[in-house]
């Protein structure tokens, strides 16, 4: 029997300034907030969170985030938060800091309060936080019974960000559609455990939709700082949409191959979570068999924001073939989601498909 579920955050906002507005919201959730940002996202606007915290009456204490969403860190900042007798947990930053205090929130049974520096991932919104070793191999999923209860986007804060990773929460978005549709037509099951909604199918596509018509224009406003129409509908679709596409409708090669690519050292793992993930849509694309110029489109869409579409721009043109097989072995775990495109897939055959994508590419005009 079909079982279709749609899950949320409870409140998102977004908007250039709202930043200041925090306290507002927080203090609905508790008085008591631990925050949790890195070191160069407090020296950008650690002062003005906590401003806007006590002009809403919330008192707060920061702790610095080491870097890595790993079970060790959670450990860490969980006893610290508790120590402090912290009632709602604030992370600010990009999408390994917000996993982590997704996680912690769900260690202490806490609300958690969700504020995205960049618009560089579909983290902020899901009910789920991507773990990794403390050296940063990729090891499971860690799935909550909630969503965040807030996600405050400040479009002016994430404009700040260097383009590069605003570039790298457009390609991460523009797998949302990609991997819907082939969970979709595998029957599989989408990350809330249900079959995909048409509200989760429909988002996924105003994702695709949004960032193939507005995203280069928004990417150049962002390389000058500048808050436009179009980046605050990218922004959305880089957060909200694509959060909603994926967690409801599922996720499939992209990310599985993203996840992969952690199997073997080198430069590569210099590169964003987007910049991976956009090689990982065009070789699930390749896995798929989708048609030429449907592949070529996205090549040239990438390039126009410095995507990597090739082996070389993934650091990997001398990459041995075992360490490619070695890729798709990863991916091809148990605990990650490729068999939602194909459960009948080699490593060889995946592993095919990444020099197939660079092969292919290098003839796209």
């Amino acid at each position: 029997m079909s079982r279709f579920i749609f899950s949320s955050p409870r409140k998102y906002v977004q908007g250039a300034g709202v930043i200041a507005e925090l306290g507002t919201y927080v203090a609905d959730l508790g008085k008591q907030a631990f925050l949790v940002a890195d070191e160069i996202v407090w020296g950008l606007i650690g002062q003005q969170a906590q401003q806007a915290l006590q002009q809403g009456g919330v008192e707060s204490h920061y702790q610095q985030f080491n870097g890595e969403a790993s079970s060790n860190e959670i450990s860490r900042l969980s006893q610290l938060a508790r120590e402090k007798g912290s009632n709602v947990i604030v992370g600010l930053g990009g999408g390994k800091t917000l996993d982590t205090v997704k996680a912690v929130a769900d260690e202490l049974a806490l609300p958690v309060v969700i504020v995205p520096t960049v618009a560089s991932t579909d983290a902020p919104c899901s009910a789920l936080s991507v773990i990794y070793s403390d050296t940063g191999v990729f090891e499971t999923y860690r799935f909550y019974s909630k969503n965040p209860d807030l996600v405050l986007v400040d479009t002016f804060v994430c404009a700040q960000a260097p383009v590069r990773l605003f570039a790298s929460g457009i390609a991460d978005g523009l797998a949302t559609y990609v991997e819907a549709q082939a969970v979709q037509r595998s029957h599989a099951k989408s990350m809330v455990n249900g079959d995909p909604t048409i509200a989760g199918m429909a988002i996924a596509r105003a994702c695709e939709e949004t960032l193939l018509t507005w995203g280069f224009s928004a990417y150049q406003a962002v390389a000058q700082k500048l808050v436009t129409p179009a980046v605050e509908a990218v922004v959305e679709a880089n957060t909200l949409l694509s959060g909603l596409g994926f967690e409801n409708a599922g996720l499939a090669g992209a990310h599985a191959i993203h996840n992969g690519f952690t199997a073997i050292d080198g430069d590569i793992h210099h590169l964003t979570h987007g910049e991976k993930v956009a090689y990982g849509t065009l070789t699930q694309m390749v896995l798929e068999q989708r048609p030429d110029e449907e592949i070529a489109r996205y090549i040239r869409f990438y390039r126009s924001i410095n995507m990597p579409t090739t082996l070389a721009e993934l650091h990997l043109e001398n990459e041995r073939w075992e360490n490619l097989v070695k890729i798709g072995e990863l991916a091809n775990s148990e605990g990650d989601t490729l068999k939602n495109l194909n459960p009948n897939l080699s490593a060889e055959t995946i592993a095919h498909a990444i020099r197939a994508v660079d092969a292919f590419s290098k003839t796209v005009k």
